[in-house]
């Protein structure tokens, strides 16, 4: 360290002398790593808010609430059957597990009154 005083114009004048190296420590690797690093981040940022985005549709998406019965006045048989089983599984898993080993044979599963029935008592 230098003991003498230095005037204040010496002080600023070494301030804008300063100068980075041309060549940074580490040489042409470390600054590909640099980018590679950044990249990445910004990759992650990207994909977070990416997933954000997405899981705010599919949230809005879903055609009834779950304590609400949708208007199913114009659907068909099949599709008011497969509606009110996926309420069915909402509400009482345990009881859509008893039925479903027969919705998959011929002729099986509830029929539509009945399937009514249950959905609306577990209301």
């Amino acid at each position: 360290m230098n003991e003498t005083a230095m005037s204040e114009a010496t002080m600023l004048a070494s301030l804008r002398d300063t100068r980075l190296p041309a060549e940074a420590a580490g040489g042409v690797l470390a600054e590909y790593a640099a980018v590679v690093g950044m990249a990445a981040l910004a990759a992650v940022c990207v994909v977070f808010v990416l997933r954000l985005l997405s899981i705010r549709r599919v949230a809005t998406r879903t055609g009834f609430a779950v304590d609400t019965q949708p208007d199913m006045s114009g659907w068909s048989d099949d599709r008011r059957r497969v509606a009110l089983l996926h309420q069915l599984r909402k509400r009482d898993p345990k009881r859509y597990s008893e039925l479903a080993g027969d919705l998959y044979r011929p002729g099986g599963g509830p029929d539509l009154a009945s399937l009514k029935d249950e959905v609306a008592r577990r209301v």
